[in-house]
C-alpha cells in the first residue's frame, strides 16, 4: 500500500492537472458510472491529501469531493502531453513509479492517449493529459459531511502543515499499545506505513515493542519530527530513502532481518507487529 508521501504526490499531480481546465470523466470498467457522470465536464478546484486518502474537490452544481483510497491494489497512471510534468504511475504494483528517473511519460506533437484498460474504474481526461484509476479500495463521491466523517477517524498527518506533534503525542500517551502498533494505526498518525515505521523508529532509537505510553514526550516529539522530515524527503524525491548514502543502501533496517546493523553491527531482528513485519536493531533501539 502506498505510504502517505505518495498520496501527497498524487495531490500535487492533480494540482498540475487542474490548470488544464475541465475534465471529461468516464468509467470504462462501469463500476463508477454515476459518479463519473456527476464529474463530467467539471474542473478540479482543490486537490489535497490526508494520510493515505486523496480528495479531489470539483466545481459542480452539487458540491462534491472525489475520495480515493488506493489500498493494496489501487493505482493511478498518467499520460501527458509535452511540457506537462506528471508521475508516470503511483500505486500498485509495489514500488512502481517509485524509482529515480521514472517520472514522466510525454507525448510529443498532438496528444493522443492510449485507450483505457478494461479495469480502469475512473478516467479523467484533460486537454493534454489523462489520469486513469484502477483497483482502488475506495472510490466515491462525498459531500462535506462525508469528508468530515473520514477526517474524524484519522490522526494528524505529518505532511499537513496545520497538524501538530502535540496531537500525536497526546494520543500515543493514552494507550497501552506498543509504539510499533501506534505508528501503523491511522487513527493515531495518518500517513506512515511499514517502511517509515521501521526506519523512523530506528532513527529515533525506539524499540517497536515499547509501550507507547512509556515513550517519553521528548522521544515522541523526535519521532514526529523525523517522520515529517523523512516523508517530506520522500515527497520531494519520489521514493523512500532514509539513509545518508543511498549507494550503500536506502534503508537502515527495513527488510534487513538477519543482516548486521549499519550503525552498530548487531543483527537486525524481525517480528510481526500490527499484522506486518517489523524490523529493528536490539542494540540501537531501546
Amino acid at each position: 500500500m502506498p505510504e502517505g508521501h505518495s498520496i501527497h504526490r498524487l495531490a500535487a499531480a492533480f494540482s498540475e492537472l487542474s490548470k488544464l481546465g475541465i475534465a471529461r470523466a468516464s468509467s470504462p470498467q462501469g463500476r463508477f458510472t454515476e459518479g463519473a457522470a456527476a464529474l463530467d465536464n467539471a474542473k478540479i478546484t482543490r486537490p489535497w491529501a490526508w494520510g493515505k486518502h486523496l480528495f479531489l474537490e470539483f466545481e459542480v452544481p452539487q458540491p462534491a469531493t472525489l475520495h480515493v483510497h488506493l489500498g493494496l491494489y489501487g493505482s493511478w497512471r498518467f499520460q501527458a502531453g509535452e511540457g506537462i510534468a506528471l508521475p508516470g504511475h503511483i500505486g500498485a504494483p509495489r514500488m512502481a513509479g517509485e524509482h529515480p528517473g521514472d517520472t514522466y511519460k510525454h507525448f510529443s506533437g498532438q496528444f493522443q492517449p492510449a485507450p483505457p484498460g478494461e479495469n480502469v474504474r475512473l478516467r479523467l481526461e484533460f486537454s493534454r493529459a489523462v489520469a486513469d484509476l484502477s483497483g482502488p479500495n475506495q472510490c466515491e463521491l462525498l459531500d462535506k459531511a462525508g469528508v468530515e466523517k473520514i477526517l474524524a477517524r484519522l490522526g494528524p498527518d505529518p505532511l499537513v502543515d496545520s497538524c501538530s506533534s502535540q496531537d500525536f503525542i497526546d494520543r500515543a500517551r493514552k494507550t497501552r499499545r506498543r509504539i510499533g502498533e501506534v505508528v501503523m494505526d491511522q487513527s493515531f498518525i495518518a500517513g506512515p506505513g511499514n517502511i517509515y515505521r521501521a526506519e523512523c523508529l530506528f532513527r529515533c532509537g525506539i524499540n517497536p515493542n515499547r509501550q507507547a505510553a512509556k515513550v517519553s514526550v521528548k522521544r515522541l516529539q523526535a519521532l514526529w519530527e523525523d517522520l515529517r522530515s523523512q516523508m517530506r524527503r520522500g515527497l520531494k524525491e519520489g521514493l523512500i530513502c532514509t539513509t545518508d548514502d543511498p549507494s550503500q543502501g536506502r534503508f537502515w533496517v527495513y527488510q534487513r532481518s538477519g543482516e548486521p546493523c549499519r550503525h552498530c553491527g548487531a543483527i537486525v531482528r524481525e517480528q510481526i507487529v500490527a499484522g506486518r513485519r517489523s524490523y529493528w536493531c536490539p542494540k540501537c533501539q531501546k
